[in-house]
């Protein structure tokens, strides 16, 4: 083989190397090997799911859950109450299971809680609940014949929030919440942090001193008060959250990209590209990025769960996911007087729901830490 072509061979090893994936295999190999890793990765699966499908799962099908019964206030998990359901006058469409999947569907019923009924001679004769015990209801009095009539029993199976809320749907309806700030903060912080840091690696010189400065000044405030001051900035609401933690996290990748390529951008790979006259943005896009980006996965998942925890502080105090859209922080918020008292699972649970979540994401980065550690056996 002549001599010059000596120069090439890294290059088409590493490439055949890459697409052959030998590398992916034996991590997943090695990460299966991994129980708690696993165990953590298939309850974020299961989330996700519940996430995904949160309106056709949840008993209150309803946007945001937000079907307010005052009389069914604090309710213990578990407790039956009979329902009065009677069609609206008013018809409201019934959405495809898409769009009910996607925003809920708009109650087509008139739901009214009873104490006690009973049917005489065609006739309903019915007592309203109250929630106060002694107390004595409104009488309902009609025919039992019309169309959109039922009385069913409906359990609430971890209770109810003082408005009436059915807390198992806000939960689910609260993972979503969760999950989609995490995923799209992660998202903007990798596309920020590693187009900053793929620059600052691989051109050096000034671009480097200016991104390294930018990294610098954002790394040396505090994390949640430059998300509150974001937030502030740009308003309260579901969106505003994503751009504000997402703003936040970009550093630690762009740090992690940096060093990365700075000792990539030396390989004889990298060398026979630039020989071949490949462009800059090729070379870093197809030759470098995929070498770096084992250290920026397991990030990611430690990202996932900062943003959980962010966006739950964040709601806790008012400024992020604002009412009636449903949010761990919020409801914690909105129930923590309880713990005192003789209702401490309404905040307990969403505070077991932010704990199960982060800790999840924190094993599962924890494996792929282990696994795709190339000098492991």
């Amino acid at each position: 083989m002549p001599s010059h072509s000596l120069l090439f061979l890294p290059l088409f090893r590493h490439r055949s190397y890459q697409t052959s994936g030998s590398l992916s295999v034996m991590a997943w190999k090695r990460f299966r090997k991994d129980g708690v890793a696993m165990i953590s990765l298939c309850f974020i699966g299961v989330a996700v799911l519940a996430g995904i499908l949160a309106y056709l799962i949840t008993p209150d099908e309803t946007p945001f859950a937000n079907k307010q019964f005052l009389e069914l206030g604090t309710l213990k998990p578990g407790t039956k109450v009979l329902m009065l359901s009677i069609d609206k006058q008013d018809s409201v469409a019934k959405l495809s299971w898409w769009r009910k999947m996607i925003a809920g569907q708009k109650s087509r019923k008139t739901e009214i809680p009873l104490n006690r009924y009973e049917i005489r001679n065609g006739v309903l004769h019915a007592e309203t609940y109250t929630g106060i015990e002694g107390e004595r209801g409104e009488a309902i009095v009609m025919e039992t014949g019309r169309k959109g009539f039922s009385i069913d029993e409906k359990r609430y199976w971890l209770g109810t929030d003082r408005y009436g809320r059915d807390v198992l749907s806000m939960l689910v309806i609260g993972t979503r919440v969760s999950l989609s700030v995490g995923f799209i903060s992660v998202l903007i912080s990798l596309v920020l942090g590693i187009s900053l840091g793929a620059i600052a690696g691989f051109f050096r010189g000034w671009a480097d001193q200016l991104i390294m400065w930018l990294i610098n000044v954002v790394w040396s405030i505090p994390t949640l008060l430059l998300v509150i001051a974001i937030t502030f900035a740009l308003g309260r609401g579901f969106w505003q959250v994503f751009i504000a933690v997402g703003l936040t996290m970009w550093v630690e990748v762009a740090r992690i990209v940096r060093g990365q390529i700075l000792g990539i951008r030396e390989k004889e790979y990298v060398e026979a590209a630039r020989a071949l006259g490949f462009s800059n943005t090729r070379i870093i896009i197809r030759h470098i990025l995929p070498n770096a980006m084992s250290p920026v996965i397991v990030i990611s998942a430690a990202n996932f769960a900062s943003a959980i925890l962010l966006e739950a502080g964040l709601s806790f105090l008012g400024i992020g996911v604002q009412p009636p859209m449903p949010s761990w922080g919020s409801m914690i918020r909105d129930n923590y007087p309880y713990i005192i008292l003789d209702a401490a699972y309404l905040a307990i649970l969403p505070g077991l729901a932010i704990m199960l979540m982060v800790l999840a994401f924190m094993l599962v980065g924890n494996g792929l830490r282990d696994a795709l550690d190339v000098k492991a056996k």
